[in-house]
């Protein structure tokens, strides 16, 4: 190692074997994360332009309305509007 150190480090690509099979496997891992940053580069960019679309139509007041209207259908226990008294938790009715 002291004679030779580049000898003993490198890897058969540094010493111009650019057809070995390492070679080709790091082709591939270099590849592969640049899919994978690409991929999250397009997710988060997709993300704004959908955030930026909503505000835009938050501020029309174009928005679509929400699944469910009525309070009372998105939760069986809030029954204010349909008049009938739940039973509280702690003794009272709601």
């Amino acid at each position: 190692m002291i004679l030779a150190p580049r000898a003993a480090f490198a890897c058969p690509v540094c010493f111009g074997a650019n057809d070995s099979p390492l070679a080709l496997g790091i082709n591939y891992g270099i590849l592969v994360m640049l899919g994978i940053i690409g991929a999250l580069w397009v997710a988060f960019g997709s993300f704004f332009m959908y955030l930026r679309r909503r505000a835009r139509l938050a501020e029309t007041g174009e928005l679509p309305p929400a699944r469910s209207t009525r309070l009372a259908d998105a939760d069986p226990l809030h029954t204010a509007k349909s008049g009938r008294h739940v039973p509280h938790a702690q003794g009272g009715t709601v």
